[in-house]
């Protein structure tokens, strides 16, 4: 995944890679990305705990280091014709900027 965008990670796992979006819409826009090569949510397996439990530990720590509780934020995933990208990703996003770009 990281050939295809040239950024550096904020954070990632065995499931899922975190990035500042490269043309964001928002002042915070952080990409989390699978890395499973999951089209859609309606694909994600429902047996898949790992894959869950990565996703939430990827939210939080993104939430934390950004501060994001008390700055506000929105998780947003499109879908259908929404989905301008087929792979399953979503965005972390807050009308406030952050100092931090960890």
């Amino acid at each position: 995944m990281k050939n295809f965008l040239p950024v550096d990670p904020l954070i990632e796992n065995t499931h899922w890679l975190a990035i500042h979006h490269p043309q964001p819409d928002y002042p915070l826009h952080i990409l989390i990305l699978s890395k499973q090569g999951i089209a859609a949510i309606e694909d994600v397996p429902g047996d898949n705990l790992d894959l869950n439990k990565d996703f939430l530990k990827i939210i939080t720590s993104l939430i934390i280091q950004f501060d994001l509780n008390n700055r506000g934020y929105r998780l947003i995933i499109n879908g259908g014709p929404n989905q301008l990208v087929p792979l399953l990703h979503w965005h972390l996003v807050s009308d406030q900027g952050s100092d931090s770009r960890a």
